[in-house]
């Protein structure tokens, strides 16, 4: 049973209802334009058009960027583009809790949506803090009167105790919106009580976050295998002793990876076999793809890829397992002669019968371009927030939802 409340617990009709989500977007930094409207369409296609067709009077809250940052801007674009997914009126008011947003917000109609000024407009939103602490702040004073109910749709910022993640839940009959109850339930399923064997595939560039969570779902039984692949696979490959050659070395040592490596040979030492390294490579010769089995290391090319005989290694494991997390590519997947991996390894987790949950921009990105996001279980589209839930980390916007169930009488 879930330890906080959903829309299905609350009587939405004519009901003011504050709505956090995550509009933060890819923003050309010339043009200052919206160049992905994929988080605004998941949350209006679900949350937001729920809310409408229940008569609700929603306020929307979101961020865009940090102040000085290139993708800092207004969110009047973001509310028309809400505005074409939706097919119906969207209003929008350049003030987050001024007498301009409260009027806006007094207004509304029941099924009409405001979207309110990019929330870190006002400086006090990117403080952390408790729900308490929070709730004193300008920004829930000021709103918070005028809602009956909070909404917290936004689990890809969760992992950030900000004012407009966790302040209203003290004051507020609190819920989760559909996004972030999907998010839970689809992370629940593969990190609480996943279905056995559970295989965690870690690629990618961020190895510190691979070490991080290989030894959480190690440590605590959640996982019975971890595959690794991309610049994580060759810090593992050093840490078993190999020797890559001084180019990938260089590399390594200039991205500040090698400090990981100590970490990374203590783990393998404890969990043996559990942990998988690929036993080939695919180089890039003068941009062409050569492979060749680790035992032929070190080299003068960098290494691009992981080899056919791996990626054979890595499906046999994934075709037997009943869970799969999935979190960064193989290699240069991006480069067409170093895609075999990534793309072998991603159809093998989408052909299995296993359920599977990706997530990580690029894994993403790659999942869409080889046309296999109908054949994986869930795609989270969460960064950070992700990250931090397979290390085991509590995620605040998480625990001000379960807080507010304890602590409000609804």
């Amino acid at each position: 049973m879930a330890k906080y409340k959903t829309l299905d617990d609350f009587q939405v009709k004519n009901k003011v209802v504050l709505v956090r989500v995550d509009f933060n977007s890819e923003i050309d930094p010339a043009t200052k334009k919206v160049t992905s409207d994929v988080r605004i369409r998941a949350h209006a296609e679900s949350t937001l058009k729920e809310l409408a067709e229940k008569g609700a009077k929603t306020v929307v809250l979101a961020h865009q960027g940090r102040k000085g940052d290139p993708d800092y801007t207004p969110l009047k674009q973001h509310a028309e583009i809400l505005q074409k997914i939706l097919k119906c009126p969207v209003k929008y008011v350049d003030d987050v809790f001024g007498e301009k947003a409260k009027n806006a917000i007094k207004n509304l109609k029941g099924g009409e949506i405001l979207v309110l000024e990019n929330v870190r407009s006002w400086d006090g939103e990117t403080k952390s803090g408790t729900p308490e602490q929070h709730s004193k702040t300008e920004l829930v004073q000021n709103l918070a009167p005028l809602a009956d109910l909070f909404v917290n749709d936004a689990f890809a910022a969760a992992h950030r105790g900000h004012v407009s993640m966790v302040g209203f839940t003290a004051v507020l009959p609190s819920a989760a919106g559909r996004i972030m109850e999907r998010e839970l339930k689809s992370l629940s399923k593969a990190l609480e009580k996943p279905e056995k064997p559970s295989v965690y595939v870690m690629g990618g560039a961020k190895a510190d976050d691979s070490l991080e969570i290989s030894k959480y779902v190690l440590g605590n039984g959640i996982a019975d295998y971890v595959l690794v692949g991309g610049v994580t696979s060759q810090l593992f490959l050093a840490a078993k002793g190999f020797d890559l050659g001084k180019k990938n070395m260089d590399f390594l040592a200039k991205k500040e990876l090698t400090g990981l490596i100590p970490g990374i040979k203590a783990l393998m030492e404890q969990y043996g076999d559990k942990v998988v390294v690929p036993v080939d490579v695919a180089l890039d010769v003068n941009g062409k793809r050569k492979e060749i089995p680790v035992s032929k290391l070190p080299t003068e090319h960098s290494i691009f890829d992981i080899g056919a005989k791996t990626v054979e290694n890595y499906s046999k494991i994934i075709s037997a397992a009943k869970s799969i997390v999935v979190s960064g590519p193989m290699g240069v997947y991006e480069n067409k002669e170093f895609n075999y991996g990534t793309k072998k390894v991603f159809e093998a987790i989408a052909n299995s019968k296993a359920f599977s949950l990706a997530g990580g921009g690029n894994t993403t990105a790659a999942i869409e371009e080889y046309g296999l996001s109908k054949k994986i279980g869930y795609i989270s589209t969460a960064g950070g927030a992700l990250i931090e839930f397979l290390m085991g980390k509590k995620l605040p916007g998480v625990v001000a939802l379960e807080t507010a169930v304890k602590t409000k009488k609804i």
